[in-house]
């Protein structure tokens, strides 16, 4: 079962989270939900359930780089 850890508000952010995730060994899906032609909207971006605390601790180390 896959567990959303961020939900981004750009497609080039959340492609940045998932380049970060997968880098550190994590599987990552991204599932766009509201997205405009633009990229901009929400895009879910999803692990398994068992790396989702090892996810949120990477996040939580790295999110000023995505700010």
């Amino acid at each position: 079962m896959w567990t959303v850890v961020y939900i981004a508000p750009t497609m080039a952010v959340a492609e940045k989270i998932k380049e970060l995730l997968t880098t550190e060994g994590l599987l990552v899906t991204l599932k766009p939900v509201e997205v405009d032609d633009s990229g901009r909207g929400s895009i879910e971006v999803r692990v398994p359930e068992g790396e989702a605390e090892e996810a949120q601790e990477i996040l939580s180390e790295n999110m000023g780089r995505f700010r």
